[in-house]
């Protein structure tokens, strides 16, 4: 990794160790209550607010919808403001496929709904699988060049160039390209605002 990409995980990282410390600071949360709503381990929890760890991009689902808010919000908590232009050059990368993937975070909106914006760049024989999302949650993926093969819960779809793929993403689902061409794609998460308790499966409005 070059000098400038581990600056740029350091930041993440560090970030994500403030606003996690903020948001569960003003809930009066302690680590314990945290990591049952999250499903994410006590230690864990520990490391992410010590800034020791660069958590994944699953272990930062589970903490935003603990909280009731997106991952943007964990990674730059700047006020929203009327326009707002960003380069993808300084999205972060929260997911990297281990032949050289990668999965960038465009953009998040807070209100009224979760909103995320996603880039997602796949090698051949790259798979990212994900949990099921809070109830309520959907995606959207547009293939912009490759097929992707979209497993929901168990079920095999194939998506090509040009074409559109909207579906449930309450339930267990995952992405790969198919056959030996690279995949990219966007995709964009909207998930309906509240903060998300796992032990109970339920849902409660966000404090202001």
């Amino acid at each position: 990794m070059t000098d400038a990409g581990a600056g740029r995980v350091s930041a993440v990282t560090s970030a994500v160790a403030r606003q996690v410390h903020e948001l569960r600071a003003a809930r009066g949360w302690s680590f314990e209550e945290l990591a049952g709503r999250s499903g994410v381990s006590k230690g864990m929890l520990v490391q992410i607010e010590g800034a020791r760890t660069n958590p994944s991009i699953g272990t930062l689902c589970r903490v935003a919808d603990a909280f009731g808010v997106n991952i943007a919000r964990l990674l730059d908590p700047a006020e929203e403001s009327p326009v707002r232009i960003s380069a993808a050059a300084d999205a972060p990368v929260l997911w990297r496929g281990d032949r050289g993937g990668a999965a960038q975070l465009l953009s998040g909106l807070g209100e009224p709904d979760l909103v995320e914006l996603w880039d997602w760049r796949m090698q051949p024989g790259e798979t990212h699988h994900s949990p099921d999302h809070p109830r309520g949650t959907r995606e959207v993926l547009h293939v912009l060049t490759g097929t992707a093969i979209v497993d929901v819960d168990g079920v095999d779809h194939v998506v090509r160039a040009g074409e559109t793929i909207e579906f449930h993403a309450d339930r267990a689902h995952g992405y790969r390209p198919e056959g030996d061409e690279p995949l990219r794609l966007v995709m964009v998460v909207v998930t309906p605002s509240g903060e998300w308790d796992r032990r109970t499966r339920t849902r409660r409005r966000r404090p202001e």
